[in-house]
């Protein structure tokens, strides 16, 4: 791609199985992928937005650069949950191993089955938390906000 390399987030989360050694085997994976990576804490959170009643999640956040297209990245991203054995059945459902591709740069994406930034970031602390951690600075191009800002307000009474 040559140029400046974006820099981007990803979240990252399970609530099936063995939720810990998941989001490990998606780390490890994502290394390969990403440059700079640097890895939020890990947090325990009980499942928000799903369909019906399901375990707790496992959240992290990751940070990195990526030389190549917002696409290309998400392919990388679904390649990486279908080895750990996700599965799809309906819209929500419980996951091995979930990777959202959070931000890429500057970037602002819409096109078929690819949304960046992701549509409901802004509203999921499971996401911002960790993420602030590792990319706090990080900029929302829609609101100009950084990570850090959008928690703060997020967190606001």
């Amino acid at each position: 791609m040559g140029g400046v390399v974006p820099p981007v987030a990803v979240a990252i989360g399970s609530n099936l199985g063995d939720r810990h050694a998941h989001l490990t085997y998606g780390v490890t994976r994502l290394r390969s992928v990403l440059a700079d990576l640097r890895l939020s804490t890990i947090i325990e959170t009980d499942a928000v937005d799903v369909v019906g009643v399901q375990p707790p999640f496992l959240n992290a956040a990751v940070t990195g650069r990526y030389d190549g297209a917002a696409r290309s990245l998400l392919d990388e991203l679904l390649r990486i949950e279908q080895e750990r054995g996700r599965e799809r059945p309906y819209a929500r459902a419980p996951r091995t191993l979930d990777l959202d591709l959070i931000l890429f740069g500057d970037e602002r994406v819409e096109e078929e089955g690819l949304i960046v930034p992701h549509p409901r970031f802004r509203a999921r602390r499971f996401v911002l938390e960790p993420l602030a951690e590792v990319g706090g600075g990080l900029r929302d191009p829609v609101t100009g906000l950084t990570v850090r800002d959008l928690l703060e307000r997020l967190l606001q009474p």
